[in-house]
């Protein structure tokens, strides 16, 4: 998948989680990378590290959103 494009939540929602994980490792990596181009002063596209993170907290998110509803399940 590429990373490139923007990440909706469904699209992550339907995707197993170790695939997330990896996914996540990926734009972690990536995110490490530009912020290094940006403190030296060169990054060809600026708007992506914008991306990045939000794709990273949207994942993050799903994460936690299926945890509580496990959590949940379990109470019940």
């Amino acid at each position: 998948m590429s990373t490139e494009k923007k990440l909706k939540a469904g699209v992550l929602r339907a995707m197993k989680p170790e695939e997330r994980r990896q996914l996540l490792q990926q734009l972690r990596a990536e995110l490490i990378k530009l912020e290094t181009q940006r403190a030296r002063g060169f990054v060809e596209k600026p708007s992506r590290i914008r991306q990045i993170k939000r794709a990273i907290a949207r994942i993050l998110t799903i994460e936690r959103e299926e945890e509580l509803k496990k959590r949940g399940e379990s109470k019940k």
